[in-house]
């Protein structure tokens, strides 16, 4: 090392130096790394074999899908939509009948998996079609939901192979997750399907909500409650069913740096744990079921690359030496997306390019392990609803990734490299520092009571755009490479758009049409009854409100009827300011 270092300082001042100045430069434009940036370094302590701990290297020695990738291609491996017996497209719109056409088609096309929910605004913060509040929101963003009858309207699709308990759903909301989860159960009983059959992934994220996304409810620990009761009655009675799917994705794209995303996702991933234990139960009979939804993205492609090698690493420490996991399935991080650009990356202007930018996140996720997906389509900052086109792109680049390239026939190609731990070390460090921080303000529910964590994120982005506005950094398309003779370039659409402009902006009225008939048409009088039994309930700390809140679903209480009872024992939350 003594040798190597005198090497290196030789090379800065005889080689490096002379071509900076010669260029008139401060400094190299560019780094080089040796062993001298590892130091000591154990490869069996900080990387490992793939599918063995720590899990920086991967968390099986290769993943499912490359088992079948060659039958997959002979067939059309579809690596977005689920034609295989998982998840559809995420997608959502309009009212429940809209929905369930958007679904009717899918299915014609091949795309058979399970919904992959996205629900509307109003639904989202706990109020109905017909509340003032949601006047302009609903079946925007997402599919409207007010009760069990919309559910059973978007379930019509499903039956035989594709019955609930064939096919497994998503649901992509958080304060209000345990109505939403007490509508599926409802359906299942409705349907007679064991309860232990069901399959899928609330998002059930609600400490992440405070600090991103900003869909809550109530304040943070009465949330932390529902959390709990989900939790428990979920790992007692649907064993087959995820309890969240953790989004430090959201707090990226809210613009929190990579080592926030990390350390904040960690640190809400190490509350929700210590709920369960909390709550007596034994860590690996739920953590195996605890999902990330993903981390945040970029176009810097290493650094990606680092961060899904860091986050592994840290899980599976956190669930081991923390926690006192046993079981493998409880220390590694399952995820659907691993490395990717992140929806902040796409540019309104000069759209296709987004194309170009969701391939590079493609191949940072090849290179990390995971499916090469090319996310998000270029047309995604156009507004919700992918066209058909787009995801076709999308498709093609990422099965050419898998089989023209062949980028995933290696593990964790960078593992030794000194480049690449030296950043998976740097990374783990400051993520480590932020959930350091976060412990001696008294844990996560007090980092989001006093405001850190949403501060820190609105200083990040605030010096994020402040980069960009003073080219500091650079955006194709939009801070540079503006000029006149560059081209606008579009595609051909060649397919009807699947969410109708008419129908969402008829959706509103409609959907209040049939929640006035549902009102009409239901037992008001055990509405009523199962309302005040959740109520009394609810002031119990020690009771779990899943089965009142199923009884109420079960008897068309609304989403938002739900909701109100909790707000009177609750209370709101404060907007984080």
């Amino acid at each position: 090392m003594n040798n190597l270092e005198q090497e290196y300082n030789e090379w800065r001042g005889k080689v490096l130096k002379p071509c900076v100045e010669k260029y008139g430069l401060e400094e190299s434009p560019t780094r080089f790394y040796t062993p001298l940036d590892l130091g000591e370094f154990n490869f069996s302590e900080k990387v490992g074999f793939p599918g063995q701990y720590p899990f920086t290297a991967g968390e099986e020695p290769f993943a499912y899908w490359r088992a079948h990738a060659r039958t997959a291609a002979k067939i059309g491996f579809r690596p977005d939509w689920g034609g295989g017996g998982g998840v559809g497209k995420y997608g959502g719109f309009g009212t429940a009948e809209d929905y369930r056409d958007y679904l009717k088609l899918m299915h014609s096309m091949g795309r058979t998996g399970g919904p992959n929910m996205a629900f509307d605004l109003a639904t989202q913060c706990g109020y109905d079609s017909d509340s003032p509040q949601a006047e302009g929101e609903v079946g925007r963003v997402g599919v409207a939901i007010d009760t069990l009858r919309d559910f059973e309207v978007i379930y019509e699709p499903y039956v035989g192979d594709l019955d609930i308990d064939r096919v497994p759903s998503n649901f992509t909301i958080n304060a209000p997750a345990a109505v939403i989860i007490a509508m599926y159960i409802a359906l299942a009983e409705k349907r007679g399907v064991p309860l232990n059959k069901l399959r899928g992934t609330p998002q059930n994220d609600i400490l992440k909500e405070f600090i991103s996304r900003g869909t809550y409810i109530y304040p943070p620990r009465p949330s932390l409650r529902l959390f709990r009761d989900t939790l428990v009655f979920c790992t007692e009675h649907l064993p087959s069913m995820n309890i969240t799917s953790i989004g430090g994705y959201h707090i990226r794209e809210a613009g929190a740096t990579r080592e926030q995303d990390l350390g904040f996702s960690m640190a809400i991933g190490a509350a929700y744990v210590q709920t369960g234990i909390d709550a007596g139960l034994d860590i690996d009979s739920f953590a195996p079921r605890f999902t990330f939804n993903a981390f945040g993205g970029s176009m810097e492609l290493y650094k990606e690359i680092a961060l899904q090698r860091a986050a592994r690493r840290m899980w599976a420490r956190m669930l081991k030496e923390r926690f006192g996991a046993t079981k493998k399935k409880s220390m590694i991080i399952r995820q659907p997306i691993t490395a990717h650009i992140g929806c902040s990356s796409t540019t309104l202007q000069r759209p296709l390019n987004n194309f170009a930018r969701a391939v590079v996140g493609g191949i940072a996720a090849g290179m990390c392990g995971g499916l090469p997906g090319v996310y998000p389509p270029f047309d995604e900052p156009l507004g919700l609803g992918h066209s058909i086109e787009a995801v076709q792109l999308q498709m093609d680049a990422s099965r050419m990734l898998i089989y023209e390239t062949k980028i995933t026939e290696v593990n964790d190609p960078w593992a030794g490299s000194y480049f690449m731990e030296s950043l998976t070390d740097e990374i783990e460090r400051g993520a480590l520092a932020e959930m350091e921080a976060i412990e001696k303000m008294g844990g996560t529910v007090a980092a989001i009571e006093n405001g850190y964590m949403s501060a820190a994120i609105a200083r990040s982005a605030y010096e994020r755009q402040k980069k960009i506005e003073n080219q500091e950094e650079f955006v194709v398309g939009v801070n540079c490479c503006t000029g006149p003779n560059e081209l606008e370039v579009t595609i051909n659409r060649t397919v009807e758009d699947p969410y109708d402009p008419e129908l969402k902006r008829t959706a509103e009225e409609r959907q209040k049409q049939v929640l006035a008939r549902v009102k009409r048409e239901r037992d008001n009088e055990a509405v009523k009854k199962a309302l005040s039994s959740l109520g009394r309930n609810a002031g119990d700390e020690g009771a779990n409100l899943m089965p009142d809140i199923i009884d109420c679903v079960k008897h068309y209480a609304t989403l938002q009827e739900i909701c109100d009872v909790l707000r009177e024992v609750f209370g709101e939350a404060e907007p984080q300011v």
